[in-house]
């Protein structure tokens, strides 16, 4: 197997003042050009899941309650993975370039989680008018908009 390096660019942080994106300082310079985009995409590290047995994992036994009784691991937003890559697209609701801090609506990672990169959430790449999936999720809100006011815990059987 080939192993690549890959280095926090930052850390994204929960807590009762809001949920940031904080980058690390030579990191900084990168957010020029930011300013107009309202969302953005996170690559983040699930560290908490960073070991050699959940990185074993390729299938689970039935994650989604009106799902398949199992799934493989890359047909699942799961943390266990062979690479603990996390990929969440986000709402900006603030920039400050000049401390490197990034303010969000909400991200679903830990407190203390590394992020790896930050890519602008653009339409003309990142949208699609006609997605399609399995009949077993066809009910799940089309936006991320849409996913704020539903009830994802009917969802899952964790």
């Amino acid at each position: 197997m080939k192993t690549y390096q890959v280095n926090s660019i930052g850390t994204i942080r929960c807590g009762a003042q809001g949920t940031f994106l904080c980058l690390d300082k030579p990191f900084i310079p990168a957010l020029l050009g930011l300013e107009g985009f309202s969302h953005l995409q996170v690559l983040w590290w699930f560290s908490d899941f960073d070991s050699d047995p959940y990185r074993t994992v390729l299938q689970t036994p039935q994650p989604y309650k009106n799902g398949p009784e199992q799934m493989g691991i890359f047909a699942t937003r799961s943390p266990v993975r062979p690479n603990p890559i996390g990929l969440t697209t986000v709402e900006i609701l603030h920039v400050d370039a000049a401390r490197g801090l990034i303010e969000i609506a909400y991200i679903d990672a830990h407190d203390s989680s590394p992020i790896l990169d930050l890519k602008p959430y653009t339409p003309s790449f990142d949208r699609l008018d006609t997605p399609r999936v399995p009949a077993w999720c066809a009910h799940w809100p089309m936006s991320l908009e849409a996913s704020e006011t539903f009830d994802w815990e009917a969802e899952f059987n964790f």
